[in-house]
């Protein structure tokens, strides 16, 4: 009886895999490549694609180092060479260094907290689209002779239409903008996973280091990419209409860009320099073979830099002419971030020194890391000195520092992670002659690459020049540095083909061949298409460490989600503080949609770089169609309201649950919109303190009666909405209908009055004060326009029944999304139409 039991047992296990396989895998051939969602195959992508823009970069540098190995060489000339700075940095900075570490938190992190896969998976591969096709749109200029050229900050007034007008500009500011949309979706993911899909039992202060620093990281995206977004928009709408932001002789004012753009370009370093640490604390403590050391003070230490590097902005603009109080402020905040930076270090430190440590590849990457970040992050106290930077500000010293912190900080823990992970995403294990050697050539290579340039920095030599006179002096310490480039770029293409060779020819190895405590190591190679056949339950910070059985465990059908004969792809929603379940959230799988509206989105940029205006509108109706069809099948349409996760246990879908995932997206992708907003009201208050008169004479907006009847309609707006809200709460839904769309109605009179109210400010092309006015106005315009088409879509899946009392998961969406609307209107009204009155 018993065998026959075990037999029955074991058949019903292999059928519940089998059909897991079936759920959860991509279809074959070019078909599953173009429709992939899944995690591991997005996250891969993301990965391979950075590394190939990293060598990319990496030639065009090889290049400029040719030219400066010697006085007077015409390796290139000052257009291309200007050309070539432009685009490594550009390389490096947006196509590189961000999406490859967030390609590893796509294919890690729902490993690492015992996830199937991401709450959005269709998100990501539509990011992924945006993140390939924005970097073959910015390259595509070179095939036009549109060579971005200025920099990759891109200062104006070099880059408006008078000093810059061919498309090269162009190329960069859409081209960068296409491809941040993949950083910010990215981004949201990876909150919204760490934040209610980790294993049951990971609370807050179980989480893996790695993913508290992409939690940290992905925030400080949110926060930290829409000043550029906003500024790239606003320098592309003075370049393509003539609205007027940075022309000072229409009231703009030039230093805009810099303060928006390093309202961005500061937390960048750290946006690039946390997820290396968090990957420095995985490998640290797994090759220490001991828990790290100091876990809670890391995790404080991340989340202080985090904070702490929105106030470093005027870091990059010392010689620039502020204020010597502002100047002191941004220097002692500059030098306060290394004190969170240097827990870490000792953290790490620490945990080897009380360890056993194993000397393999990935240990010489870390030590490797200590050598190039340490000195890196003291030249970074060094130029946060006032005077210093005086000095040293753009010269050779600052490109040394610059690669110091961001290449070494980041490649040499990107190497270690490579390495480290490399058996889970391959089965196999690479060449342990040839990773040192090309570790050993990286190395050397890379010191005597950057250290000469502090030398150089020292005697004068500026940045971004393309030659120098003998009499300077540096040739020889120009030529060393040319040479060692070269073995350090031979070194890097090693690594590169080591790891790509592995894949096919490296030895086979066991699963978890580090032995290490994390959950992804829980896993087979090949990784299954849906990561564990049960949803783990975890009791330590080192999961594996504190239960060695847990790997065969999670392996099993027997569990949390292991059934899936529903046909239906499903991850657990936990709680956000202990982790305890609380929903079943059903995914979609692998569609056209996420390539579909890449592929709708930059034709419509194609469009306006090639000056076709009304082509590009055009093109929202296909984008418009394409995004409506991808909210109608999100999930599981109709799901019922409870949902079966083991025999006998039952909890809410995600459509009637409150903590959902959608809901966490509308909150992220609301704070993306809040720091949108605010720097655009950041933008027209710098403009206004260095106007003599704001707004001009003759360009005032509307009297109080055109603007008060504008404004009463946001709070009937908001009215409307909630009663749309009580009557689905009543069951209703034929009342709820008709509050959404009597809601639609009010935002589009309030779009209609208070463009009327805008008329007496001015065209936007004649004076800044009507450029900024105009743009805010549209700015919030457009939002009531997207809230207008979300209470339209709540009013039709009310009439189908999609959306109830029971699943009022769109209805809650659209709702917060109205309130938020007409908060910001709110805002903008006041700053347009009340502060101007009171000043």
């Amino acid at each position: 009886m018993s065998g026959t039991a075990n037999g029955t047992t074991d058949k019903a296990a292999e059928e519940r895999l089998r059909v897991l396989h079936a759920v959860w895998s991509t279809p074959p051939g070019w078909r599953g490549r173009l429709t992939a969602v899944n995690h591991s195959t997005i996250g891969l992508r993301f990965i391979v694609t950075g590394l190939a823009f990293f060598l990319i970069g990496g030639l065009l540098s090889m290049f400029m180092r040719l030219q400066l190995a010697w006085f007077g060489n015409e390796v290139l000339d000052p257009q291309r060479y200007a050309e070539f700075v432009t685009m490594h940095g550009t390389t490096m900075m947006f196509l590189f260094a961000v999406p490859v570490m967030e390609g590893f938190a796509l294919y890690l992190v729902p490993k690492m907290i015992g996830a199937r896969d991401l709450p959005f998976p269709r998100l990501s591969a539509f990011g992924y689209w945006c993140y390939l096709f924005g970097g073959l749109f910015l390259y595509s200029s070179f095939l036009f002779d549109a060579v971005p050229d200025s920099g990759w900050f891109m200062y104006v007034p070099l880059t408006d239409s008078t000093w810059s007008p061919g498309l090269n500009a162009d190329f960069w500011l859409i081209g960068v903008t296409f491809s941040e949309i993949a950083a910010v979706a990215a981004a949201v993911e990876t909150i919204v996973a760490i934040l209610i899909s980790r294993a049951p039992g990971m609370d807050l202060r179980r989480i893996p280091l790695f993913a508290w620093a992409m939690l940290v990281t992905a925030f400080m995206i949110v926060f930290g990419f829409p000043p550029l977004i906003l500024a790239s928009i606003l320098l592309e709408m003075q370049r393509a209409f003539g609205f007027v932001f940075f022309d000072v002789a229409r009231g703009g004012d030039p230093l805009l860009w810099q303060h928006l753009f390093w309202l961005f370009g500061h937390p960048e370093v750290y946006i690039i320099f946390l997820p290396a640490a968090g990957v420095v604390s995985m490998v640290v403590s797994t090759f220490a073979r001991r828990p790290m050391v100091g876990y809670t003070w890391i995790v404080l230490a991340l989340v202080a830099t985090g904070f702490l590097s929105f106030g470093l902005w005027v870091h990059h603009m010392f010689a620039v002419g502020i204020p010597l109080l502002a100047l002191a402020f941004f220097s002692a905040a500059s030098m306060a971030v290394a004190i969170p930076m240097g827990i870490q270090v000792f953290a790490w430190i620490a945990t080897l020194w009380a360890g056993r440590p194993w000397l393999r590849v990935p240990t010489l990457y870390l030590f490797g890391f200590f050598f190039v970040f340490v000195p890196g992050g003291l030249t970074g106290v060094m130029v946060a000195m006032v005077p210093f930077d005086w000095q040293a500000h753009d010269s050779h010293f600052i490109v040394a520092h610059l690669h110091h912190v961001l290449i070494g900080g980041l490649m040499f823990p990107l190497f270690a992670g490579l390495y480290y992970w490399l058996p889970l995403a391959s089965g196999r294990e690479p060449s342990e002659g040839l990773s040192r050697t090309a570790f050993w050539l990286v190395f050397i290579g890379f010191n005597l690459t950057f250290l000469p340039m502090y030398l150089t920095g020292l005697l004068g030599m500026p940045r971004r020049a393309y030659t120098y006179l003998p009499e300077l002096g540096f040739h020889w310490l120009n030529l060393v540095s040319t040479a060692a480039g070269f073995v350090l770029a031979i070194g890097m293409v090693a690594v590169l083909v080591d790891v790509a060779l592995s894949f096919r020819h490296g030895p086979r190895c066991r699963r978890n061949p580090w032995r290490a405590g994390t959950l992804e190591w829980a896993l087979e190679s090949p990784v299954p298409d849906f990561n564990f056949a049960s949803v783990p339950r975890v009791q330590g910070r080192d999961p594996l460490w504190a239960d060695p059985l847990l790997a065969e465990a999670s392996a099993r059908p027997d569990g949390l989600l292991g059934d899936a004969r529903h046909g239906r792809r499903e991850l657990l929603g936990t709680s956000l503080l202990d982790a305890t379940p609380e929903q079943v959230i059903r995914i979609s799988g692998s569609t056209w949609l996420p390539l579909l509206a890449a592929l709708a989105l930059a034709a419509l940029l194609a469009c306006f770089i090639a000056k076709a205006y009304w082509a590009a509108l055009v093109m929202l109706v296909p984008l418009l169609a394409l995004l409506w069809r991808w909210a109608w099948t999100t999930g599981h349409p109709g799901a019922p309201a409870m949902l079966e996760t083991a025999p006998g246990t039952t909890l809410p879908s995600q459509y009637a649950a409150r903590n959902a995932p959608g809901w966490w997206a509308l909150v992220m992708s609301l704070l993306v919109d809040g720091s949108l907003f605010a720097s655009l009201v950041f933008s027209y208050f710098y403009l206004w303190l260095g106007s003599e008169t704001w707004p001009p004479a003759g360009m005032d907006v509307a009297g109080w009666p055109i603007a008060l009847a504008a404004l009463a309609l946001l709070p009937a707006c908001a009215a409307a909405a909630q009663f749309a809200t009580r009557a689905l709460r009543e069951d209703a839904r034929g009342q709820a209908a008709a509050g959404w769309i009597a809601t639609a109605v009010l935002g589009a009179a309030f779009i209609a009055l208070h463009g009327w109210a805008m008329l007496p400010a001015g065209a936007p092309t004649e004076h800044a004060y009507s450029a900024v006015a105009w743009t805010l106005a549209g700015f919030h315009a457009v939002h009531v326009v997207i809230a207008i088409l979300f209470a339209l879509f709540v009013a039709a899946r009310l009439r189908r029944s999609l959306v109830t009392a029971a699943t009022p998961l769109e209805a809650r969406v659209t709702a917060g999304l109205w309130r938020y609307t007409v908060a910001q209107g709110l805002l903008a009204w006041a700053v347009l139409h009340l502060f101007p009155r009171l000043a």
